[in-house]
């Protein structure tokens, strides 16, 4: 399996922005799709972004849409999420994984996870 490093989290202002990164060792699949979700302390887990590592489509969850990206680089076997203009409730431990064929958002179908990153947004 793959093996995840997340990084990047950290504490910011509201308004501010954060770019977190996904290192996955060796060389992923071409068909892997890789994402992002987060988990705020008794919430459920949640869908962040999905970006598939070959050809690069996304697709961003509604409640972050046009504030954060996902982009990759397949170079260097790592994946980011660029988050701006960051509120509050956004403040979880953000978990990148990666499956293999899956275009879903079920986190219960994706085998690999990193050990999270924690984002906190202050108001």
């Amino acid at each position: 399996q793959v093996q995840l490093v997340e990084s990047g989290g950290g504490l910011v202002q509201a308004g501010g922005s954060l770019r977190l990164s996904c290192a996955a060792s060796g060389r992923t699949a071409s068909s892997y799709v890789m994402a992002w979700f987060r988990q705020a302390p008794g919430k459920e887990r949640e869908f962040v972004a999905r970006i598939n590592w070959s050809g690069g489509t996304t697709y961003i969850a509604d409640s972050v849409k046009g504030r954060f990206t996902i982009s990759r680089d397949n170079a260097k076997n790592t994946v980011y999420l660029q988050m701006n203009s960051l509120k509050p409730e956004d403040t979880a431990v953000y978990y990148c994984t990666a499956a293999r064929y899956y275009s879903g958002t079920d986190p219960h179908h994706f085998g690999s996870w990193g050990q999270g990153t924690q984002v906190t947004v202050s108001s």
